[in-house]
């Protein structure tokens, strides 16, 4: 059995746990402080060093976290956790708003997200188009949470479903927020990108006060601005129109490059004070709003169907209805527009072409308001007497809610003809959850027993858009397409809530048997009033086998539930189908007469090694991750007699008008094996603390079944680029990091040499081909210019590194290239160096 051979080999690498980059000590030959870091994530008994954890725990620090170039916490994690990975999303709908990520190969949804040890709610957004990886995805808004409120992140690499529930199959982050009473930081960040555009803004704070004499309230803010970029060339359809006298085109018609974002203000509060019973209570919570603003597709205004063309030929609409005595004036359109003249169409008040309106074609613009809301409140303890004694408990309840407001401007809803608006607002998706959770735990001698329920209720609801930005005009009998172009506001039969609740409980135990072996096992059951009850498993060890050496590993089983919003999205997206525009709509599979969604499933095995010997530490870590009935879109295609038939018993409006639909299913399974590498040194040199902090991880997914796969083509019938092409080789196999850091009395420096593997380069999700291997250097330095200042100067991909450049002879047409330059699916972006300053002040 393939699972057996695979656990067989793992276990000869022999894995402790580490699985990333661990935090590397500030202080020269003093590289044993990595081991120690100590962590509370992926165990329920007291908080423990990495070393001594069953499972894989990295732990970065506020001062790991502060090394880049970017404020944005997904490059902060990006550039310190190996197998992490984040795209930016030029033209991606919604997925450039909030910018879905990757742990060990898997999608956004497939790693759980904590705040203090508290489930964090996901976003609103659903990446449609989250650059093949992570399509369909519905994971949390990590972007949010700022790097100033951090006291530390551990990440634990491992599936972790048996003890936090649904998501935790890549593994588990924990965001802990700085808890301190006294004392705070001021900062001010400014930089650009070595093209000069880009610029970002960031103001951050934080302070830490006393309640009374035992307790605190820690507060953080961050306020940033930044500018859109473009790396972009002018696209050679309208290159032609432009040398052929139309003055209108728009220069560069479309845009490749990162949104603007303005006033992405974020609020974090911690807060927590001992009672005189030796309980604690606690609180935490945030407020964000973000305004993001992105570009779309060109609408060529001699070649868009169902706005300017159809069949090749202009499209004309007659405003008194008859279509027929506008027969003379569908034309083949020519590049100067003189068959408009000569045919005398400019001059007929009744024969309508928007041309007329918007001569020049238009680019719509996506932007959204981005709201995210949060409060956990609870208290815990030790009981002192009664049957209960010497029980810890901790009793909470969490709120989160994120909502996404959408719209479209410069655009139109064409079946409007003159008469349509250019700015929509296109409606509003809002996810809420609610968590209650009981947790008890107790040391007998050398056994830690831990139990525990959660409930949760989960809900997704669509707010409808404008009337215009989904009814349908009196152009749309004539060939004209129906909503704004582009994203089709959501129609008021759309508009709804779906919800769900489930409990769990489960049960948690480690025995130290000995002074150097530690066994520990979980099972959770959940039960959810939608698709039924789940029960998964864990076990997990930790067997010191010398002073220098320990081996550890686990093997456990885990789920991911399907989100209400993939249950019950209802959204029409523009994308590329064989070259062409096309406007796909996403049904629930329910209305579309196909089967409900189901869990995913998982199977984790992990297994490796923690060695330390004269001063150089090292972890080897591999796993293998089995994960059945991943859930993901459908490719787009036309809808069958009986998908019609669903729709329109559903009570789905025009469903004859839609041409190309697609829904979430659980379509294919995937199989994930991967090795981590990490070593670390600290010495003296140079004259000062230097530490070297070395990270490789190798991670290969085969896809299996399901519509991913195109029995081994490179482009699947649509002439897209197969989506299993995407999932197995849209992330580097290979990727390593180097850094030295190095500390004087008042100057610290740091170098980072950034490694990326081979990849499949994907542009305008429909063409690509394999990229070479690439590396990208950062460079920082700081200067304590007084007690409390601190200037710093930097530079994140010192040599400018872009990505692969476009080859658009491999496609046959410049056209297809759509006016980009580079493939826009690079692991390191296509932004190109960026550099930076910063002033600090710490009170």
């Amino acid at each position: 059995m393939k699972v057996q051979q695979i656990v067989t080999s793992l276990s000869l690498v022999a894995l402790a746990g580490s699985l990333g980059m661990p935090a590397f000590a500030q202080t020269g030959g003093d590289s044993q402080q990595i081991m120690e870091e100590v962590v509370t994530v992926g165990t329920r008994t007291k908080a423990r060093s990495v070393s001594e954890s069953p499972v894989p725990v990295d732990v970065l620090n506020a001062n790991d976290l502060a090394k880049s170039g970017s404020s944005d916490m997904l490059d902060l994690l990006k550039g310190s956790v190996p197998s992490f990975n984040v795209h930016d999303q030029p033209i991606s709908d919604a997925a450039s708003m909030i910018r879905p990520v990757n742990m060990r190969g898997l999608s956004s949804d497939s790693t759980l997200v904590l705040l203090n040890g508290k489930r964090r709610h996901r976003a609103a957004v659903i990446a449609f188009q989250g650059g093949g990886l992570n399509d369909g995805a519905q994971g949390p808004d990590i972007s949010v949470i700022p790097s100033i409120a951090l006291k530390q992140v551990e990440v634990l690499r491992d599936g972790a479903a048996a003890q936090y529930g649904s998501d935790a199959i890549a593994g588990v982050m924990n965001f802990v927020l700085k808890d301190s009473a006294e004392g705070g930081s001021l900062e001010v960040k400014n930089g650009e990108f070595f093209e000069g555009d880009g610029q970002t803004t960031t103001m951050a704070g934080n302070y830490g006060m006393a309640m009374t004499d035992s307790g605190f309230l820690n507060l953080s803010f961050q306020l940033k601005n930044t500018d859109a970029t473009s790396r972009s060339v002018q696209r050679p359809d309208a290159q032609a129109m432009i040398d052929a006298g139309n003055t209108d085109i728009p220069v560069p018609a479309q845009i490749w490059g990162s949104p603007k974002i303005e006033d992405d203000l974020t609020l974090f509060g911690n807060f927590g004070i001992d009672l005189k019973d030796g309980s604690e209570i606690y609180a935490f919570g945030n407020y964000s709003n973000r305004m993001v603003d992105g570009g779309f597709y060109y609408r060529n205004p001699n070649g868009r169907d169902g706005v300017y063309t159809t069949d090749g030929v202009r499209l004309v609409g007659a405003l008194d209805g008859d279509a027929a005595s506008c027969d003379a004036y569908r034309t083949t359109p020519l590049d100067d527009g003189s068959d408009m003249v000569t045919s005398g169409l400019l001059a007929d008040d009744n024969c309508f072409v928007f041309n007329k309106m918007i001569p020049g074609g238009y680019t719509p613009r996506f932007v959204g308001d981005i709201t995210d809301t949060s409060i956990t409140a609870g208290r815990r303890g030790e009981w002192t007497d009664g049957f209960m004694q010497g029980w810890n408990y901790d009793v909470s309840g969490s709120f989160g809610r994120n909502e996404a407001a959408f719209g479209l401007n410069n655009t139109i809803n064409p079946s409007f003809g003159p008469d349509s608006k250019r700015n929509f607002d296109t409606g509003a998706y809002i996810q809420q959850e609610t968590t209650l959770n009981f947790d008890l735990q107790k040391q007998f001698d050398t056994l830690s027993l831990a139990m525990g329920s959660e409930w949760r209720d989960e809900s997704f609801q669509i707010i409808a858009g404008e009337g215009m930005s989904w009814q349908v005009g009196p152009l749309a009998d004539q060939g004209f397409n129906i909503g704004s172009h582009g994203f089709a506001g959501f129609s008021i039969d759309s508009a709804g809530t779906a919800e769900r609740s489930n409990y769990a409980l489960y049960i948690d135990v480690e025995n130290q048997l000995t002074d150097d072996l530690l066994l520990g096992g979980a099972v959770r059951y959940e039960n959810f009033d939608t698709f039924g009850d789940t029960a998964n498993y864990k076990l997990a060890f930790n067997w010191q086998l010398s002073d220098n050496i320990a081996w550890r590993g686990s093997h456990s089983t885990g789920f991911r539930a399907p989100t209400m919003g993939q249950a019950s999205v209802v959204n029409t997206q523009t994308s590329i189908v064989g070259g062409q525009l096309t406007q796909a709509q996403t049904l629930p599979a329910t209305k579309l007469g196909e089967a409900e969604l189901m869990p995913e499933e998982s199977v984790n095995f992990a297994t490796g090694l923690v060695m330390s010997a004269g001063g150089i530490d090292v972890t080897v870590d591999a796993y293998y991750i089995e994960v059945q009935d991943r859930i993901a879109l459908t490719d787009n295609a036309a809808p069958t007699d009986a998908q019609r038939a669903a729709m329109a018993a559903a009570g789905v409006p025009n469903p004859e008008l839609i041409g190309q639909i697609n829904y979430f299913a659980n379509d294919f399974d995937t199989e994930t094996t991967g090795v981590d590498v990490v070593a670390t040194y600290g010495a003296e040199l140079l004259g000062g603390g230097t530490d070297f902090s070395l990270a490789y991880n190798w991670t290969k997914t085969e896809v299996n079944g399901g519509d991913a796969t195109c029995g081994g083509a490179f482009v699947n019938n649509q002439g897209e680029i197969c989506k299993a092409v995407r999932l197995e080789r849209g992330l580097p196999e290979h990727r390593a990091s180097f850094t030295m850091a190095q500390n004087w009395d008042k100057v610290s420096a740091f170098l980072r040499t950034n490694f990326y593997g081979e990849y499949v380069g994907v542009h305008a999700d429909w063409f690509g081909e394999q990229l070479d291997s690439a590396f990208t250097v950062d460079l920082e330095a700081s200067y304590q210019a007084t007690e409390a200042i601190f200037l710093t100067a930097g530079a994140s991909n010192l040599f400018d590194e872009k990505g692969g450049k476009i080859d658009g002879s491999i496609v046959g047409e410049q056209d297809s290239v759509l006016g980009g330059v580079y493939y826009e699916t690079s692991p390191y972006g296509i932004g190109g160096g960026f550099y930076y300053l910063k002033a600090s002040y710490e009170f």
